[in-house]
């Protein structure tokens, strides 16, 4: 379940649903206003990957070394992922729909807990910025999804599904983590990235430290 999440699982299939998004004028601004959504969101997330695997920025109290990308993603592209579906197919029922993405959205969340690939507050900070984004799509005034001819509707639906399914069962894994790893020690100039039992290690001296004191 936690590779739905990955960026270069939904990130293909969220092209494809702007991309009918944006084949009608009526559908454009809801299909700008995501991808607008997506590249802030995206430079937050790996904005707080770098600043700790390359300098160490994070939160030892709360077990935070980033924003979690598979949740960010996932909720972000979920929900109006959905909506459109919906609308696309039967003309109605995007709430609904999107209310389905969020309960997918944040099972890969959980997911990602149940890997112990991220903490609490790191996929909380996920769902909200991804969160975020969803909520500026599908609350926006101008929300349209065109009407499209139903072969191009059910064939274009059906590849994001083999897609989503395909992928996540076959596509070797994701290389992002390795890259923003690079980008960080080469910004940074360090050797060795900053890890998880660096940052907790700190919080037990200084826990050390106060026990002592007292």
């Amino acid at each position: 379940m936690t590779r739905f999440g990955e960026a270069q699982i939904l990130l293909p299939a969220a092209l494809l649903v702007g991309l009918l998004l944006a084949s009608r004028p009526e559908g454009r601004p809801a299909a700008s206003r995501w991808l607008a959504g997506l590249v802030l969101a995206t430079g937050l997330t790996t904005l707080t990957k770098i600043a700790f695997i390359g300098w160490g920025i994070g939160s030892a109290s709360l077990n935070f070394t980033g924003v979690s990308g598979h949740s960010m993603y996932a909720s972000a592209i979920y929900p109006v992922l959905l909506a459109a579906c919906a609308e696309l197919l039967i003309g109605r029922g995007r709430m609904a729909a999107a209310l389905l993405g969020a309960v997918i959205a944040l099972v890969v969340g959980v997911s990602r807990l149940a890997v112990d690939a991220h903490s609490v507050s790191e996929v909380i900070a996920g769902f909200v910025v991804g969160g975020a984004v969803s909520l500026a799509v599908l609350y926006a005034e101008h929300w349209h999804a065109p009407r499209l001819q139903r072969w191009l509707q059910g064939g274009a639906l059906a590849a994001i599904a083999l897609w989503l399914f395909g992928a996540s069962a076959w596509s070797p894994p994701s290389p992002t983590h390795a890259l923003v790893t690079r980008i960080a020690l080469r910004l940074s100039g360090h050797e060795h990235p900053y890890t998880r039992a660096q940052l907790l290690h700190t919080l037990h001296q200084r826990l050390d430290t106060s026990i002592a004191r007292l």
